[in-house]
């Protein structure tokens, strides 16, 4: 059950090779299945749902956790109001809309809803 607060996704970067080659590793070492969305993302589900982002312009270079929220603007303001900082305001992708913030240490995390 998604609950608020609770990580619910992990991104992650595909630019460093091809989408091709991060599949057929991940494929190979743990034997992960994907779901293409695309030319440039491949999503998996292996215990924490997840994708690959192989869009540069797109990823963010580093893993993004992406946590659950039933109200997204709730969550946007609690995040400003915990000294959290929006770096890329709600927006509406395939699935849903989501937020991106980084927190105090200047971690990148993202906030989805549908």
């Amino acid at each position: 059950m998604k609950q608020t607060g609770k990580l619910d996704y992990l991104e992650m970067s595909a630019t460093g090779g091809t989408l091709d080659s991060v599949k057929a590793f991940y494929s190979a070492a743990f034997s992960w299945s994907f779901i293409d969305y695309g030319p440039t993302y491949a999503a998996f589900d292996e215990g924490l749902d997840g994708g690959f982002q192989a869009e540069s312009t797109e990823a963010s270079g580093k893993p993004l956790p992406v946590l659950y929220s039933e109200n997204l603007e709730e969550t946007l303001e609690a995040v400003e109001n915990a000294g959290g900082k929006i770096v890329k305001p709600i927006f509406s992708f395939p699935g849903g809309r989501r937020f991106h913030f980084t927190d105090p240490a200047g971690n990148e995390l993202a906030v989805w809803g549908e």
